[in-house]
């Protein structure tokens, strides 16, 4: 008997031995997604409603469609402070009437924007989502702004933002848009900086609530056990009365211009860094680009992963990093790709070398079919498991309303990434991902790695942390914002 379980135990290394490479991904199912249903309300607001009905749980956002791409030029952050403030106080609440209200429905909200969106979410249990909303209506629409809100939160985030700007990889991505976009909309934090918040009274925050929290410029998204009917009759209960006001005009042009020099190799020294943050970027895409699936497999390939080539090369082969990793961010206007990672001081000009040529390798290498099938895969069952919540579900129907695109996307999202074939990529990664056209940015400490990167990259821009100025596409204290 000991033999025997001797011998099964040897076969069955053996056989694990022999299996240096994982199983091919099974075919992927074809998710079952509720066919959205909607209706526009008088006053213009768009209502979208998803029905989910193995759990009886609710969440719902209502999306305004404008953010911090609509930022004034002095005022970077107002719109995230304006959303920000929406749970601190309405007319009729308290901040801490709000957080106990909601609280007790068992339902959490929260509320925030993006480059090109702000709005306000709520989950809560089916049966008290009227009750819910009522706090969704109020917040979104009545929002108080109070002095003492709008200071402190002002403090708060001035101090996280002093607190970030200490880190290398938050600090690198700040750079990296101001290299990338200059002094144009997405150029910008969308939390702005020390100085810009600093300047944010309550008459701007006011002003830009006023200008965009409007109807026809939101969508209210309601995935979860709820039937539509009953959704638009609430939404005309709670929001028929809100005023439309004067339209809101498309925004212009948040990326192209500005003059932004490309190849731009800029390297901010900070002396006490313990580890390097590299990033390399270059312009990307919109959202509703007819190039999105191959755009999303194309970086799946390159740094959308623990297996695909930027951390198996930089991670898994070298021993470089923790991890390494890209992507696009999809924005109404052509939004940056990044392909970003942190390393010793030391390895610096090494990593950003091999992120550069693994950007250039995948415009002509081979791609075989082996590699491209498990990358798609990550791509479908990310894709799945977004849409197992109610939650997920909004905020996958609300971002292709906030684009315009067809509701009807999300059940063809794995044909469109399934279709996508090596020779699509190649030809996508030449004139997108090329590093031709892209810029390096590190954060760290210079004297460890400067020499060896101007090696590889002659040009450099060596600013230190101390004269750095976030305000301004120059970088440079002595520039004036």
């Amino acid at each position: 008997m000991k033999r025997a379980m001797i011998a099964l135990l040897f076969v069955a290394v053996v056989a694990r031995a022999q299996q240096v490479t994982p199983p091919v991904p099974a075919p992927p199912r074809q998710p079952q997604i509720p066919q959205p249903v909607e209706k526009t309300l008088a006053n213009g607001l768009r209502v979208i409603v998803v029905g989910k009905h193995d759990v009886p749980l609710v969440s719902a956002r209502l999306m305004m469609k404008t953010g911090a791409e609509r930022d004034p030029a002095e005022l970077a952050g107002v719109a995230q402070m304006t959303a920000s403030l929406l749970t601190k106080g309405t007319k009729t609440r308290s901040a801490e009437e709000i957080a106990r209200g909601v609280e007790a429905l068992g339902a959490t909200i929260e509320s925030d924007a993006a480059f090109d969106e702000s709005w306000v979410n709520v989950t809560v249990m089916a049966p008290n989502l009227g009750k819910a909303m009522e706090y969704v209506a109020d917040v979104g629409v009545n929002p108080s702004f109070k002095n003492d809100e709008v200071e402190r939160l002002r403090q708060q985030l001035i101090d996280a933002l002093r607190v970030s700007l200490q880190q290398p990889a938050a600090l690198a991505r700040f750079v990296a848009a101001r290299v990338l976009f200059a002094e144009t909309p997405y150029g910008h934090n969308v939390g702005g900086t020390v100085e810009s918040l600093g300047r944010i009274q309550r008459d701007a925050i006011v002003k830009f609530h006023d200008q965009y929290y409007r109807p026809g410029n939101s969508v209210l998204v309601v995935a979860g056990d709820v039937k539509a009917e009953e959704i638009f009759a609430l939404a005309e209960k709670l929001f028929g009365s809100w005023s439309s006001g004067a339209p809101v005009s498309s925004p212009a042009s948040a990326a192209e211009g500005g003059g932004a020099p490309q190849n731009r190799v800029v390297v901010i020294d900070m002396p006490d860094a313990g580890q390097a943050a590299v990033v390399v970027t270059r312009k990307g895409l919109r959202r509703n680009d007819p190039l999105y699936f191959q755009a999303i497999v194309a970086n799946s390939v390159l740094g959308g992963g623990y297996s695909a080539r930027l951390n198996e090369e930089i991670r898994v082969k070298r021993g470089l990093s923790y991890g390494a990793s890209s992507q696009f961010e999809l924005r109404r206007d052509v939004g940056p790709f990044m392909a970003t990672t942190q390393t010793k001081n030391e390895s610096a000009a090494e990593v950003a070398g091999i992120i550069v040529d693994e950007m250039n390798r995948l415009t002509t290498g081979e791609l075989p079919e082996t590699e491209l099938t498990p990358r798609k895969a990550v791509l479908i069952g990310n894709f799945g498991r977004s849409l197992e919540t109610s939650a997920g579900i909004a905020d996958r129907i609300s971002f292709l309303a906030l684009h315009g695109l067809s509701l009807d996307e999300i059940n063809r999202y794995i044909g469109g990434v399934q279709a996508i074939t090596p020779p699509q990529v190649r030809e996508f990664a030449g004139a997108n991902l090329g590093a031709a056209a892209a810029n390096v940015v590190i954060v760290g400490d210079a004297k460890k790695f400067l020499d060896d990167l101007k090696k590889r990259f002659p040009s450099v821009e060596v600013i230190p942390v101390s004269e750095l100025n976030l305000n301004v596409a120059a970088l440079r204290a002595r520039a004036q914002s």
